[in-house]
């Protein structure tokens, strides 16, 4: 148990990374786009996020309300740009490669910390853990980089008329994905770092064999 205190972290930090990651796929605020035509974008500002645009209008409402209309993004939209197409593939990976992770550790330290048999186990499942959490963090890390880089350049998305979007903002700045989505690859990358250095304790009887 004396030796575990790094993957026992580890498990802690995968975990709330795991979670990050999660949020960071759900959150739509992943460009923060500003727009000068506020007839349909009524606040002048609209969420482009992975699945789906996002914006806030007063058409069709009774005054003093508003509505928030999205639009989802389909695998035939051919105006997607690769850096979302990306992000929806390589979050859903780091999202089942993170959870195998996660279970590999619990595996790892259920016979450590319960004295269960099957001890040469522990060093592999933690070793399997942490190339898990390190390949899940690399899958994040990827599409929150492309995707910052685009925001920094302000690149443009040819959006279809029916989406009532620009195709192009008059600024634009990342949304709360992208930090959320830092965050994530940090602790996952750390809790890969921490499984990956478990040494099995040598005893005596392994000393003398």
């Amino acid at each position: 148990v004396s030796t575990s205190h790094l993957q026992l972290a580890a498990f802690a930090l995968g975990t709330v990374g795991w979670i990050l990651c999660t949020v960071s796929m759900g959150i739509v605020e992943w460009r923060v786009w500003h727009v000068d035509n506020t007839t349909i974008i009524s606040s002048g500002i609209a969420w482009v996020g992975i699945w789906k645009v996002c914006f806030i209008s007063y058409l069709h409402v009774s005054p003093g309300y508003r509505e928030q209309f999205c639009h989802k993004f389909s695998s035939y939209d051919s105006f997607i740009p690769h850096e979302i197409y990306a992000a929806q593939g390589l979050l859903l990976i780091a999202m089942f490669v993170g959870l195998l992770g996660l279970a590999a550790t619990i595996f790892a330290l259920r016979n450590v910390y319960m004295g269960i048999t099957h001890k040469t186990l522990i060093a592999p499942f933690f070793l399997v853990g942490g190339f898990f959490y390190i390949f899940a963090g690399l899958c994040v890390l990827i599409p929150v980089s492309w995707n910052f880089y685009s925001v920094t350049h302000n690149q443009s998305i040819a959006f279809p008329p029916s989406y009532y979007m620009p195709s192009s903002p008059a600024a634009q700045e990342a949304g709360a994905a992208i930090p959320v989505g830092i965050v994530a690859v940090i602790l996952l990358l750390l809790s890969g770092m921490f499984s990956l250095s478990y040494r099995f304790p040598m005893t005596a009887n392994t000393i003398m064999k």
